[in-house]
């Protein structure tokens, strides 16, 4: 039956595709990105297959040996922590993250790292020259005479590379660069990503090769190209920072080996990048003072305890609508708590203009960090401030209640291992009354509400005040 062609629209970024054109896609909403495609029509194949040969013979699996597969280390403490304890040979990880962040140089370090364990790695790059990341491994000292180097942007090349080479580690830089021949479309496309992932890793399994490969970010932070790629690796890490600080943290999003509730913190410098294995005092300001408007959260990015300072201003508005600016903060979190604060605490701020931050560029996202906001923004807006080396845990209802917390027990020690004296945290059992005990040198002190935190931290007097009377 001869192939009667039809016309199609795909999708540029993930590869959805519709029988007419549409001004933006139906899977990843992006505009611009559906243009034609030509699509075949073929006549119907049998439904029926029919037996054929195995690889190898399905055994018990108490007989399956597990000693090719056993971790390694990367040579990067930090790295192994968000992996589950190393490199597994085999594996396919994808490395995602913004331009600049970073990624190119963290992977050159585990590549010199690696290969300092006399396991020759092979660095493929595609968006560099050999010599601009030989400059970069001199300057970084990452030269080794087991870690070779190659600049291919041809999937057919890279692949001869790895049969010259007999790498035990394969870093591919960046997977949008690499083509395949004989496949439709321009590299970075959904056909080309494809072909290119699928080929990797089918070398990395059959040659038990640790197989890491760069891919972008488009501009919503998402992984770029079709979303299959992240199906078919073993690990998915994310790379993040910010551009004015030069912290940065690696983020598992799935791992088949390990854990992925783990963060690994690196401090991104002009001699490369370095493991940071106490974060913590980063996103804490030393006040000489008591200062209004201010209060320190403890988070967990991971399983990993981070302190993180939050500051709030909070000034009368000329405006008809006063402003609510955030930096670090989920801005939804701070309207609810303003909301709480003005109904169940009395603060009239429905005319003041709110300016709420985090530290450092720390980001304090989950609803633990609901009290701390709630009280930096409380003596802010009063001008009583807290008392020095307080931490605030919990987080706020929409009754004015304030919740448990996860992981209550590290975040508290925690804290006082910082030097931190006082932790105001939620009431460990409901049926039981607020009080105070102390827990390793450290005064916890348990609240029911926001209302008697606040008290406690002498923000509000002890009699309730609605918001009428507080106008």
């Amino acid at each position: 039956m001869s192939k009667t062609p039809r016309p199609s629209y795909q999708c540029s970024e993930c590869g959805w595709t519709s029988a007419k054109w549409v001004g933006r896609c139906g899977e990843c909403q992006a505009w611009g990105s559906v243009a034609e495609a030509l699509m075949t029509r073929t006549a119907p194949r049998a439904t029926r297959a029919g037996a054929g040969p195995v690889t190898e013979a399905a055994v018990p699996i108490g007989q399956v040996s597990v000693e090719a597969s056993t971790f390694r280390s990367s040579g990067v403490p930090e790295l192994d922590r968000v992996l589950g304890g190393g490199l597994v040979p085999g594996a396919a990880i994808l490395l995602a993250g913004e331009p600049g962040v970073g990624k190119s140089t963290l992977l050159l370090e585990v590549a010199a790292q690696t290969s300092r364990y006399h396991r020759r790695t092979l660095y493929v790059t595609g968006e560099e020259s050999a010599s601009q990341v030989r400059l970069r491994a001199d300057r970084t000292g990452g030269v080794h005479d087991e870690l070779y180097l190659a600049a291919e942007t041809d999937l057919g090349a890279v692949l001869t590379h790895v049969e010259q080479v007999r790498p035990e580690v394969l870093v591919v830089d960046s997977i949008q660069t690499i083509g395949a021949s004989g496949v439709d479309g321009v590299p970075g496309g959904v056909t080309q990503v494809k072909e290119v992932a699928a080929a990797l890793i089918r070398v990395a399994k059959t040659r038990n090769i640790t197989t890491i490969i760069v891919g972008h970010v488009t501009k919503d932070g998402s992984i770029a190209g079709p979303r299959v790629l992240e199906h078919v690796v073993d690990v998915v890490l994310h790379f993040e920072g910010d551009r004015n600080s030069r912290f940065r943290m690696v983020r598992a999003m799935k791992n088949r080996f390990g854990p992925v509730d783990e963060v690994g913190c690196f401090d991104l410098g002009s001699d490369g990048i370095t493991a940071v294995t106490d974060p913590t005092g980063l996103f804490v300001e030393n006040h000489l003072a008591r200062v209004p408007g201010t209060c320190v959260a403890v988070t967990m990015e991971g399983r990993r305890p981070m302190l993180a300072e939050v500051q709030a201003l909070v000034t009368h508005s000329p405006q008809e609508r006063p402003r609510r600016t955030t930096s670090g903060l989920d801005s939804a979190r701070v309207a609810m708590i303003l909301a709480v604060l003005q109904q169940h605490c009395g603060l009239g701020l429905a005319t003041q203009d709110v300016f709420a931050s985090t530290v450092g560029g720390a980001r304090v996202t989950e609803p633990a960090g609901d009290l701390a906001i709630a009280v930096a923004l409380a003596t802010a807006a009063t001008g009583s401030a807290p008392p020095q080396g307080v931490v605030a845990l919990g987080e706020i209802s929409l009754a004015g209640e304030v919740r448990k917390a996860r992981d209550l027990p590290q975040r508290i020690a925690e804290a006082g291992r910082l030097g931190f004296r006082v932790a105001v945290v939620p009431v460990g059992d409901r049926s039981a009354r607020p009080g105070q005990r102390t827990v390793d040198g450290m005064t916890v002190v348990e609240v029911a509400d926001l209302r008697s935190a606040l008290a406690t931290l002498g923000v509000l007097g002890a009699r309730r005040t609605n918001s009428r009377e507080a106008d």
